[in-house]
């Protein structure tokens, strides 16, 4: 596998020649979210059309793409090394970090790394758990797993079982992680329709476990609509055993958005995808499938919609969410295809799969989302590549507001917004496709920046870990955190 240094932009003709209509079509038609398997499972791989294939090669032949896993660059950053999968197969998730660890999510459970040395990171220990996504996040010595599909029971050695039965069980899994060689499952948590993802709200001894979740049924016991709310877990930190729901409160209580066919191609609101809490300014900002929230979490159990907004135009799927440094700005991403199409083309264009930047203005209950534009990476991407706006996190840099952010097999881009209207990447690292004939799921799930490097969790290839050498982005280096849970968003001032 070669790494380059590949300052130039991806040709914007690649890839123009593909029936344009029907590509869109399906896209608009995917379900958000879906593109990853079951737990255990490969990823997902799709076919695409002799013409899309050729074009593919051709691309590679003339330079616009790089070939088959070959690794470009911009100049800026630099790959310092990769750990591929081991124990665990499954896809892998979200990254949580701690001191001298890195947590990283799978299908199959969770991984812990050692970047003490982050030029040769190490494993330490391999939890198998099955569960998608097992998206984790920390607190102290406790591991937070989310469970998003239907299993037998509540252990680790549960099977898959439909969501029509009723003995069938999904939520949050809690580990004791005082030793990092041997994490131990300490409880366990059913909440409504499962747990997609969740956020963690410290409140002194406590710690909140907002759970975000969708899509329900009225075949399914556990997960019937109206879901138009998130479960609020709480977790007593020296007692976990004692966790519960202790509430269910109503975002939507006008149902959300109503999504197809009043607005075409966006998704409609049965829940929340994702939320980023600020505890310090005691806002959050929820990704909610149709909808865009600012919540007021001043009460923890009980968090407060203070405006909503919608882009009906083009947002197919409210994502996630990330506050500037300041709390003046929110930058939500749209997962357009649910992360198995290839949206990042000349056929979708730069404002659909993309980041919506929306400043903050007015003050207290006052407060409101004013969008500002759109940011998308620059760089085209082959018909065999999954691709759209996905998990980042801030590089605290100096007087500027700069995120990292994973786009699937767009790789990582690294962008400024510090000019709301005017977002542009200055720096990026991808791979080229894994396939020249069949769009496999894989890429960057997340990609997040934590005491001076990037780490980036790969779908299928494993921890990656980088490093930015940039005037602008510098600054950052000297920040230095005990811990990151990127959907709890620190004070980096």
């Amino acid at each position: 596998m070669t790494s380059l240094p590949h300052p130039r932009v991806r040709r914007r003709r690649l890839g123009v020649a593909a029936a344009a209509l029907g590509l869109l079509a399906s896209v608009l038609a995917a379900a958000p979210a879906g593109a990853v398997p079951d737990p255990g499972g490969a990823p997902v791989e799709k076919p695409v059309s002799r013409s899309s294939s050729a074009g593919t090669e051709a691309a590679i032949a003339r330079g616009d793409l790089p070939g088959v896993d070959e690794i470009v660059h911009s100049s800026n950053v630099t790959p310092l090394g990769n750990i591929p999968k081991d124990a665990l197969p499954g896809v892998n998730s979200d990254l949580a970090f701690q001191g001298r660890y890195a947590f990283a999510g799978n299908y199959d459970g969770f991984r812990i790394f050692d970047i003490g040395n982050p030029k040769e990171p190490r494993t330490v220990s391999q939890v198998l758990c099955p569960g998608s996504q097992n998206d984790v996040s920390v607190s102290g010595d406790l591991l937070f797993l989310s469970t998003d599909s239907s299993r037998s029971d509540d252990s680790c050695a549960s099977t898959a079982q439909p969501a029509t039965e009723k003995s069938s069980w999904e939520g949050m899994k809690i580990f004791d992680i005082s030793d990092k060689k041997n994490p131990k499952y300490v409880a366990a948590v059913e909440t409504a329709c499962g747990s997609h993802t969740h956020t963690l709200v410290p409140d002194r001894g406590d710690v909140y476990v907002y759970v975000s979740s969708y899509s329900p049924s009225d075949s399914f016991p556990d997960c019937r609509p109206p879901h138009d709310g998130i479960s609020v877990i709480k977790v007593p930190r020296h007692a976990p055993q004692k966790a519960a729901v202790v509430g269910f409160p109503v975002l939507f209580p006008d149902g959300g958005n109503p999504g197809g066919p009043v607005n075409f191609g966006v998704s409609k609101t049965t829940g929340c995808h994702d939320i980023t809490a600020f505890p310090t300014l005691k806002l959050a900002a929820g990704a909610c499938m149709g909808d865009g929230v600012l919540l007021d979490i001043s009460r923890p159990a009980e968090p407060r919609v203070l405006d909503r907004v919608q882009d009906n135009v083009n947002f197919a799927f409210w994502h996630s969410a990330t506050f500037n440094e300041r709390g003046s700005k929110v930058v939500f991403t749209d997962e357009l295809g649910g992360g198995g199409a290839a949206t990042c083309n000349a056929e979708v264009g730069p404002d659909r799969g993309a980041d919506g930047i929306y400043d903050i203005v007015g003050k207290g209950d006052a407060r409101k989302l004013v969008f500002r534009s759109y940011y998308k990476i620059p760089r085209h991407q082959a018909a065999t590549e999954n691709c759209v706006a996905h998990n980042g996190s801030l590089i605290p840099a100096k007087g500027r507001d700069i995120m990292v952010q994973a786009w699937y097999q767009g790789g990582v881009s690294v962008w400024d917004f510090t000019d709301s209207a005017k977002p542009r990447e200055i720096g990026y690292f991808e791979r080229g496709p894994l396939s020249t004939s069949t769009l496999v799921g894989g890429g960057s799930w997340s990609a997040y920046y934590y005491n001076g490097h990037i780490y980036s969790n790969d779908m299928v290839k494993g921890l990656d870990v980088l490093r930015i050498d940039d005037p602008r982005t510098d600054s950052a280096k000297s920040v230095r955190l005990s811990r990151l849970n990127v959907q709890t968003q620190p004070d980096y001032r």
